[in-house]
């Protein structure tokens, strides 16, 4: 009997073994995720050895064969183990290369912080969703509302040329004229708001969009420190 023929036997009783006790939950008093994980390994491990068998020559070789299979095991099982650890480490530094990227932690009370890394120039930057659409903007506490330029609020479906600019704002470009509008979903990361308050600048009078009190003053807390901004639901 070759090796294909036993892993083809190993698998196809275990199953069988799992199809008939599917109802139960358990096979061989064992619960049926755990048995389903123990045939999926245990062709791989019968291979292994055979192959570590097969390649003796001397017990020295044997040992060191053993040794560099069970140093791939060790390193596979704990790349699996810490997994989450390893794809919270690639976010963050994401986070910190991507300008307006933002990085999700869970907090030890069960809830979701949102941490932007602070850009070179000194301000923050957050890739928001209005209306479906993502937005480029600069989270401004100084903003009483989000503010929209003339071209980021055609993308998130406003009309510019129907509104009525009839509200008088200060911008990096001086006094402006704006429009009051209301946003039907405004989120960053997995903190959502829906109707949130905003205007929309004239044609020309906004370099960029400003992420302001109106969504802000919602958050439960909003921390400033050295080079983040943490954002809590």
């Amino acid at each position: 009997m070759n090796r294909l023929t036993v892993v083809l036997a190993v698998l196809g009783i275990g199953l069988a073994l799992l199809v008939f006790n599917h109802d139960t939950g358990t096979t061989l008093g064992i619960d049926n995720n755990d048995f389903g994980r123990v045939i999926y390994l245990l062709p791989i491990a019968l291979v292994l050895s055979a192959g570590i068998w097969a390649s003796r020559r001397t017990v020295s070789e044997t040992l060191r064969n053993l040794l560099i299979w069970l140093v791939i095991i060790l390193a596979l099982a704990t790349a699996y183990l810490y997994r989450h650890d390893a794809m919270e480490v690639g976010n963050r530094l994401l986070a910190g290369l991507i300008p307006g990227r933002a990085f999700v932690v869970t907090t030890s009370e069960g809830g979701q912080e949102v941490i932007l890394h602070k850009l070179l120039n000194g301000h923050f930057e957050a890739d928001v969703r209005i209306n479906g659409q993502k937005i480029e903007m600069l989270v401004d506490t100084g903003a009483s509302m989000v503010a929209l330029s003339h071209d980021d609020a055609a993308r998130v479906g406003l009309i510019p040329e129907n509104l009525n600019y009839s509200m008088t704002v200060m911008t990096a470009n001086g006094r402006a004229r704006a429009a009051p509008v209301e946003l039907g979903d405004v989120s960053i990361g997995p903190i959502s708001r829906r109707d949130v308050a905003a205007t929309v600048a004239e044609k020309g009078k906004l370099d960029q969009s400003l992420l302001g009190m109106s969504f802000l003053e919602t958050l439960g807390s909003m921390q400033m420190q050295t080079d983040e901004l943490r954002l809590r639901d």
